[in-house]
C-alpha cells in the first residue's frame, strides 16, 4: 500500500532485557482522566472488486443521537511511534494515518471490523448497476452526503477533494507521493457541492482504497483553510495546519500536540454520526515496548498497540484486558537498497540476486520468530499472503549458511584476511538500518552474527520513527538511500492487493520527490505488471497477474519477509464497543464507550 503505510515495527527486547524495561520505565503525562474498556473483533480480509457490487451494506450509514458522554471519559492509547505530520500529504505512517479517523474522518468508504467496505461520506457505494461507475470502468461519480460540516461549520463539499487532489499533483508541494493520481487519474472534478467524478485514463481496479481512501491517505482537505495558504506561500509544505489542525472533521478534534509526550483530540459534538460516547482520546507516546507494557499493567493505558508477541501470555494473566489479533496485511520486512548511482547508491553486492538471496539464506528467520516472538508467528512466503492473491506455489528461502557462502563465493566475494569477505577492495559490509524497537534492534543484533558466520559484516544503524519513515524530501534517511538493507513492517492496499512499493515511477530524486519505492530500482517487466492488474476488473485474472508478480519477487529476491505481522491491541475491559478494521483500525471510534 502507498499508503506505504509503512506500519510499524512491532515489538521488544528479548525476554530478560524486556522485563528489566518494564521495570525501569514509567509512563509519562496523564490525560484529564483515568482508564478505559473494550472488545475485540476478529477481522477477515475481503478483497473487493471495483464493478461488483460490494458485500457490506451499500447505504450510507445514518445519523443518530447518541447518548452523551456522562462525566468526563477518556479513552487513553499507547503509541510506541510518534507522529512525523498531521496532513496526509506528507505522510506514511501507520501511527499517523490512524489519526485521521479521528479528526479526518473523510473518505469516501471505509472499511468496518470484518474488512467490508462501507459508504462513508460517499451516500452509496458505486457500481455499474447504480450508474455510479460507467460502462467501460474509467469514470467513477461519487454522490456526496449534504449533512457533513468541518468543526467551523463550513459544509464538506466535493470541492475540497478536488482542492486535495490539486495539492496532491502540484510540484510546489514536496509529498510524500503522487500515487496513484499522477499514473491512473485523468481527471477529479466537482459536477456539484455533492457530486464528484472521477475519470481514469484505464479502469482502476483498486479504486476503493485507492482514490480518497483512509488506506492509502488520500483523504480530504480544508479547501477554506488551506487554499489561501497555498496562494500566499506557494506551497503547503510549511503549513501551520500540517502540525496543527485547528479545523477537520470527524468525530474527534484535534486540541494538542506535545512532541515526545501526547497528543489529545476532544469530542466533536457536531460529527454527522453523532457525538461520541467518550469526550477524549489521549494518544500517550511511550519510548518502547518495555515502556507500553509498563503503562498497560499500571492500567495507565486503556489500548495497546502492536504487541509483542512474547507479552501475550503475560498480559493474559493480568484479567484485565483482552486481546484482539487483527489481520491487516502486514509484513516485517527486509528492503534491498538497489540503487546503483548518485547519493542514494547501496552496497554493489545487492545488485547481484544471488548476493541477495544469499544475504536472506544466512539467517535463520524460523528461530528468530521462535525466541523473540514466541512462535506466535513465521516468516511470509510472499507479500500477499493470507489474501486471496497469494501465491501458494512459491517456496520459501531456507536457513542455509553452507548455500550462502557458495553463493558468495561463486560472486566473486571472498574471505579476506579478517574474516569479511570482499571484491575489487571493496568489504562486504552492509548498513543495516530499521527503527528504534527493541525486537527491530534485537533482530539485528541476531542477524549481524549469523551474517559474520558467511562473511557479511554489518553496521546497525536505528532511527526514531518520525525520522526513518520521513519522505525524500524530507529527508528521510531510507527515502534518500542512506541504507543497504532496511528493516520496517508494509503491507499492499489492504484489503486490496495493489501496492506502488517496487513502480519504476515511485523512484524519488531531486527532480522528482514524491515516490514510495525506497528500493531506487526499476524492473520493467514487474512494472508492468503492476500497472495491468490495475486494469483488470476480473477478479480470476487479477490473481493470475499476481502470481506473475510474486514470481519475480522471488526469483530475483527483491523482499524478504522476516515474520507475518497481525495487528495485536490490548483493550481494557472498562472499554465497549471497540471493533478495530485491519484497513482502517479506528473506523467506530465514535462508539466506543468506557465505564468510569
Amino acid at each position: 500500500m502507498k499508503r506505504v503505510f509503512f506500519k510499524r515495527s512491532l515489538m521488544l527486547l528479548t525476554l530478560v532485557a524486556a522485563l528489566a524495561f518494564v521495570a525501569a520505565c514509567a509512563p509519562a503525562v496523564s490525560p484529564t482522566t483515568s482508564p478505559p474498556t473494550a472488545a475485540p473483533a476478529q477481522p477477515t480480509a475481503a478483497p473487493a472488486q471495483p464493478t461488483a457490487a460490494p458485500a457490506a451494506p451499500t447505504e450510507a450509514p445514518k445519523p443518530t443521537e447518541a447518548p452523551a458522554a456522562s462525566g468526563n471519559k477518556v479513552i487513553s492509547i499507547a503509541y510506541t511511534q510518534e507522529a512525523n505530520s498531521l496532513s496526509p500529504l506528507y505522510t506514511n505512517q501507520w501511527f499517523t494515518a490512524n489519526l485521521f479517523d479521528l479528526f479526518l474522518d473523510n473518505a469516501l468508504i471505509t472499511f468496518n471490523d470484518k474488512n467490508e467496505p462501507l459508504p462513508w461520506i460517499a451516500r452509496e457505494i458505486p457500481t455499474v448497476e447504480n450508474g455510479g461507475i460507467s460502462s467501460d470502468g474509467t469514470v467513477i461519480t461519487f454522490k456526496l452526503r449534504d449533512d457533513v460540516k468541518w468543526s467551523d461549520g463550513t459544509p464538506l463539499t466535493a470541492d475540497d477533494y478536488v482542492f486535495t487532489y490539486d495539492m496532491i499533483m502540484s510540484d510546489k508541494n514536496t509529498v510524500t507521493s503522487r500515487d496513484p493520481f499522477e499514473s491512473v487519474v485523468e481527471s477529479v472534478k466537482a459536477a456539484d457541492k455533492n457530486t464528484l467524478v472521477v475519470t481514469f485514463k484505464e479502469p482502476y481496479a483498486p479504486w476503493m482504497t485507492g482514490i480518497f481512501s483512509r488506506v492509502n491517505s488520500t483523504v480530504a482537505l480544508p479547501k477554506h483553510i488551506l487554499e489561501p495558504v497555498f496562494q500566499k506561500d506557494g506551497t503547503l509544505d510549511n503549513a501551520e495546519w500540517n502540525r496543527a489542525p485547528t479545523v477537520g472533521v470527524g468525530p474527534f478534534l484535534f486540541k494538542e500536540w506535545e512532541t515526545g509526550s501526547h497528543l489529545t483530540f476532544e469530542a466533536n459534538p457536531d460529527f454527522w454520526l453523532g457525538k461520541p460516547k467518550v469526550n477524549q482520546i489521549f494518544f500517550r507516546i511511550v519510548p518502547d515496548d518495555a515502556a507500553q507494557l509498563a503503562a498497560i499493567k499500571a492500567g495507565d493505558v486503556d489500548i495497546g498497540v502492536f504487541i509483542s508477541p512474547s507479552d501475550v501470555p503475560d498480559l493474559e494473566k493480568l484479567g484485565t484486558v483482552e486481546i484482539a489479533k487483527v489481520q491487516s496485511g502486514y509484513k516485517e520486512s527486509w528492503y534491498f537498497n538497489l540503487s546503483a548511482e548518485g547519493t542514494t547508491k547501496g552496497h554493489p553486492a545487492l545488485q547481484d540476486a544471488n548476493v541477495r538471496r544469499a544475504v536472506v539464506m544466512a539467517v535463520d528467520r524460523d528461530k528468530i520468530t521462535q525466541e523473540l516472538l514466541f512462535g506466535l508467528t513465521k516468516p511470509a512466503l510472499t507479500f500477499w499472503d493470507g489474501m486471496a492473491q497469494a501465491d501458494p506455489n512459491i517456496q520459501p528461502i531456507k536457513f542455509d549458511p553452507a548455500g550462502a557462502k557458495d553463493l558468495l563465493d561463486a560472486a566473486g566475494w571472498k574471505v579476506g584476511a579478517d574474516g569479511i569477505r570482499e571484491k575489487d577492495g571493496v568489504k562486504l559490509k552492509l548498513r543495516y538500518r530499521t527503527t528504534t524497537r527493541e525486537i527491530r534492534k534485537n533482530t539485528q543484533a541476531i542477524v549481524q552474527q549469523q551474517w559474520k558466520d558467511v562473511g557479511i559484516d554489518a553496521e546497525l544503524l536505528t532511527d526514531p520513527s518520525d525520522v526513518f519513515f520521513n519522505s525524500y524530501g524530507d529527508k528521510g534517511p531510507v527515502a534518500t538511500g542512506q541504507y543497504d538493507v532496511a528493516q520496517w513492517s508494509n503491507s499492499p492496499l489492504f484489503p486490496d492487493p495493489d501496492t506502488s512499493a517496487w513502480l519504476c515511477s515511485e523512484i524519488p530524486s531531486d527532480s522528482n520527490p514524491p515516490g514510495n519505492n525506497w528500493q531506487f530500482f526499476c524492473d520493467k517487466d514487474l512494472d508492468a505488471l503492476f500497472q495491468q492488474q490495475t486494469r483488470t476488473v476480473d477478479a480470476k485474472a487479477r490473481t493470475e497477474l499476481f502470481h506473475q508478480i510474486q514470481q519475480i519477487i522471488a526469483d530475483k529476491v527483491y523482499w524478504a519477509s522476516i515474520w507475518d505481522d497481525p495487528d495485536l491491541w490490548t483493550i481494557s475491559k472498562k472499554l465497549s464497543d471497540v471493533k478495530f478494521s485491519g484497513a482502517t483500525p479506528f473506523w467506530n471510534v465514535f462508539e466506543w464507550d468506557k465505564t468510569q
